[in-house]
């Protein structure tokens, strides 16, 4: 008996496979969650900064930075370009930071090239190391954007390829920009 329940549980758990599977698909139902195409890179092998600074040359319509050290030169070059293209360029970042000779040095840079900077209230908060790219790209990690961070430190980097990602990251950067009791205009 047993061989014979065998081949009928087979046919009964096929065919219960197969109504978890194909029937939401042909009612246009998604059976479960959307994979996104994630690149990891780790530094200081893979010099992450530099996969980053790709995304900045090819964005088209915005990038949104939040990090607490952005102080390298590769940062600074690919934003104020993509600022002279006409890419919406903003930056989110640390007040306590701007004690670095070479923050103030990159935030000046940037914020000649009319990109608008916005430092937190309070020092210490700003721990995001995220950029939101056209809807499309979003990245996170420990990497600050800095020259240690691309050649030096143990880093990771996620660059992160998909729209409603994306949306999320740019709706909470968006909230944050708009926190006027959080974050004000750095001048």
């Amino acid at each position: 008996m047993r061989w014979i329940l065998l081949p009928q549980l087979w046919k009964s758990f096929s065919l219960g496979f197969v109504i978890v599977l194909i029937i939401p698909i042909l009612v246009g139902a998604s059976p479960g969650p959307t994979t996104a195409a994630v690149e990891v890179w780790y530094g200081p092998d893979d010099r992450p900064l530099e996969h980053l600074v790709q995304t900045y040359d090819r964005a088209k319509r915005y990038i949104f930075v939040a990090a607490y050290g952005l102080t390298s030169p590769l940062s600074v070059k690919a934003l104020v370009g993509a600022k002279k293209r006409g890419v919406d360029v903003r930056v989110l970042t640390d007040r306590e930071r701007l004690n670095d000779p070479k923050q103030q040095t990159a935030l000046s840079a940037l914020r000649e090239a009319g990109i608008p900077i916005k430092i937190n209230r309070h020092d210490g908060l700003m721990h995001l190391k995220q950029t939101v790219i056209d809807d499309e790209v979003n990245t996170n990690g420990s990497m600050n954007q800095t020259t240690s961070g691309n050649r030096y430190n143990d880093e990771r980097l996620d660059i992160i390829r998909d729209h409603a990602m994306t949306v999320k990251a740019r709706e909470k950067f968006l909230l944050l920009w708009k926190d006027q009791e959080r974050f004000e205009e750095w001048k």
